[in-house]
C-alpha cells in the first residue's frame, strides 16, 4: 500500500472535497431562476425597484428579476405582441384598458385565488371580471399646479377654465389615458350624469381649448409645470405627489372638491412565460399587504390589498380617504375601451380644432 506524506494527504483531501462541492455549486447555479417584469419607466421604475424588486430578490435569493421599463402601457403591450411566439417577459404591469386588449389576444394567462391565494386579501374592485390579472395599484387623475402662482391649492377643476391662465395650461389629449379620464371629469362639471354620454364634457373642453398652450407637452405635463413653462396641468396623483416631494416649490397636486376618476393598473402573468412558477411567486409578493404598504408610502398609489398597513400621512396623499371616495366618478374602464376611439375622434373634431 502506497504511503503519502501529510502534505499529499491534505492536497488529495482538498481535491476530493472540491469534487464533492463543485456539483453542489453547479446545481445551485442551475436552479437560479430569472424572470422579467415589464412595467412603467421613470419615477415608477426607480421606486418599484427599491421597494418591491430588490426586497423580493433578497427574500428569494434563487430568483433574479430583470425590470424592463416602458413610458406607456401601449409600448408594454406592443413589445409583448412582438414576442407572442416566444415570450421573453414573465409579468406585465400596465393600465387595465390596455391589458384588456392584450387579454383579448390571449397574451396573458388568467390567474385565480386557487393559484394566487393573496387575491383573497384584495378589495373587490381589484378583481375585475374579464381581466386575466388583478389590480395591483389604484391611481387617480389630479390637478397639477405651480405653488409659485397659487398661494393655496386650487379646490375646483373650474380653475382650468379661468381666462387668467390663458397660455399657461398644458394637457395630454386622448388617446392618452389622462386626457381620457379628464373627459369624464369635465362631463361631470358640465352636468353630465352618465360617463357613456360624454357630449357635455366635450363641449366644455372645447370652451377651455383657447386657453391651452399644448395638448402634448414635451417631455410631459409634469415637466411643463416644474420647468415654469406652465402653471396648470392634469396628471396622475402619485407622480405629482412624488415630484412635489423632490421640488416642493415648483409643483404640487390637488384633488379638487368635485372628485376625480381612478386609473387602475393590473398585474398579469404572460401566457407561456418562460418562468411561470417564479412569476407567480413574484406576483404574490407584489400583492402582499406589507409590500403594497411599503410601495404606497414611497409612491402614493392606493394599495389594492385591504390589509395594507398605511400610515395616516400616506393615506392622505391618495384618493381613498372616505371623503374623497364618496366623490369619485364611477367608471367601468372596460366599457370605456369600447368607445375609446370615438372619444379621441370627438376631441380631434371639437376640442383640438378650437385651440
Amino acid at each position: 500500500m502506497a504511503k503519502h506524506s501529510r502534505r499529499q494527504v491534505l492536497v488529495l483531501g482538498a481535491a476530493g472535497a472540491a469534487g464533492l462541492a463543485m456539483p453542489w455549486v453547479s446545481r445551485a447555479h442551475a436552479q437560479e431562476r430569472r424572470i422579467t417584469v415589464a412595467a412603467y419607466s421613470g419615477i415608477f421604475e426607480d421606486i418599484y425597484k427599491k421597494t418591491v424588486i430588490e426586497p423580493f430578490m433578497k427574500a428569494n435569493p434563487s430568483i433574479r428579476v430583470n425590470y424592463v421599463g416602458f413610458p406607456t402601457s401601449a409600448q408594454n403591450l406592443g413589445t409583448l405582441r412582438a414576442q407572442k411566439a416566444a415570450p421573453q417577459l414573465d409579468v406585465c404591469i400596465l393600465d387595465m384598458v390596455v391589458a384588456k386588449a392584450g387579454a383579448n389576444e390571449n397574451l396573458y394567462k388568467a390567474v385565480t385565488p386557487d393559484v394566487l391565494p393573496v387575491m383573497k386579501q384584495l378589495v373587490p374592485t381589484a378583481l375585475i371580471e374579464g381581466m386575466p390579472g388583478p389590480a395591483v395599484t389604484f391611481d387617480n387623475v389630479a390637478m397639477i399646479y405651480s405653488p409659485k402662482k397659487f398661494a393655496s391649492a386650487p379646490t375646483s377643476w373650474k380653475e382650468l377654465w379661468n381666462k387668467a391662465h390663458a397660455g399657461r395650461i398644458t394637457l395630454d389629449a386622448p388617446p392618452n389615458a389622462v386626457g381620457m379620464g379628464f373627459t369624464f371629469v369635465a362631463n361631470k362639471l358640465a352636468g353630465g350624469t352618465d360617463y357613456r354620454d360624454y357630449s357635455k364634457g366635450i363641449k366644455l373642453l372645447g370652451e377651455m381649448a383657447p386657453l391651452v398652450q399644448s395638448w402634448e407637452p414635451k417631455p410631459d405635463c409634469y415637466a411643463s409645470v416644474t420647468s415654469g413653462n406652465a402653471d396648470l396641468s392634469v396628471g396622475y396623483n402619485a407622480r405629482i405627489q412624488t415630484f412635489s416631494r423632490q421640488t416642493p416649490d415648483r409643483i404640487a397636486a390637488s384633488i379638487p372638491d368635485e372628485g376625480s376618476v381612478f386609473q387602475i393598473n393590473t398585474i398579469n402573468l404572460v401566457n407561456n412565460a418562460p418562468q411561470q412558477d417564479a412569476a407567480l411567486e413574484f406576483m404574490a409578493y407584489a400583492l402582499s399587504a406589507q409590500t403594497q404598504a411599503t410601495f404606497t408610502e414611497a409612491l402614493p398609489y392606493a394599495p389594492t390589498n385591504r390589509d395594507a398597513p398605511l400610515s395616516p400621512e400616506a393615506l392622505a396623499r391618495t384618493a381613498v380617504t372616505p371623503e374623497r371616495m364618496s366623490k369619485m366618478i364611477n367608471i367601468d374602464w372596460l366599457e370605456v375601451a369600447k368607445f375609446r376611439d370615438a372619444i379621441t375622434e370627438q376631441w380631434r373634431r371639437n376640442v383640438l380644432t378650437r385651440s
